[in-house]
């Protein structure tokens, strides 16, 4: 067991800081952002080894998105903890053109500088990793769906690869995301609610 343990401690402390990560971002809670930070850490530790390039690089911009959430979270609209938005119809058609183009290109990268032997798979999954990373930052209830589905993907890409606790992790992702979306969406019903007894009672007020 020891053995075992001291062999597989960076799937293990990645398994630990990403299940916290994600289950404080569904409550919301901007602790969300340093433990992810030190989660993407790990994560470099692991999949660098494993062949998966793009997926290592992507803990880089994590970094960066991470900085960037935890700024909006503290400073800007989404530090209030009752705040949810749905995402903008004007950002929908950007958001998936980014995933597209970003996909493209680093699946040409991976095919052409490295041994990847899953590269469509890792640049898609990083692709629309950093588009519902950028989505959460902005508190945007729909990045949850682009979780599941880059979770689901990743379950499969971690059990090709052998990283079978990685696998795991991801798979409890779904379950924590599932989480997130529903913890949300009652935050959200609340917000609409208390918006809803504001307007009806200015009519009340200006009769009175």
């Amino acid at each position: 067991m020891i053995d075992w343990f001291l062999a597989e401690w960076t799937q293990i402390l990645g398994f630990a800081t990403g299940a916290a990560c994600v289950l404080l971002a569904g409550r919301r809670n901007v602790w969300t952002y340093p433990l992810g930070i030190a989660n993407n850490l790990v994560f470099l530790v692991v999949f660098v080894p494993a062949g998966l390039y793009a997926a290592a690089g992507l803990q880089l911009v994590y970094l960066a998105l991470g900085v960037h959430g935890w700024v909006r979270w503290t400073r800007g609209a989404e530090h209030d903890k009752g705040y949810i938005a749905r995402t903008p119809r004007r950002a929908i058609g950007w958001l998936i053109a980014a995933g597209a183009v970003g996909a493209a290109v680093l699946t040409w990268v991976l095919a052409t500088f490295t041994d990847s032997q899953v590269a469509l798979a890792d640049a898609a999954t990083t692709a629309a990793s950093l588009v519902a990373q950028y989505m959460l930052n902005r508190k945007w209830i729909e990045n949850w769906f682009v979780w599941i589905g880059v979770d689901i993907a990743f379950v499969a890409l971690s059990i090709v690869t052998g990283l079978w606790i990685i696998a795991a992790l991801y798979a409890l992702f779904i379950a924590l995301c599932v989480y997130g979306w529903r913890s949300w969406r009652i935050v959200e019903r609340a917000g609409s609610g208390r918006e809803k007894s504001g307007m009806d009672a200015a009519p009340e007020a200006a009769r009175a």
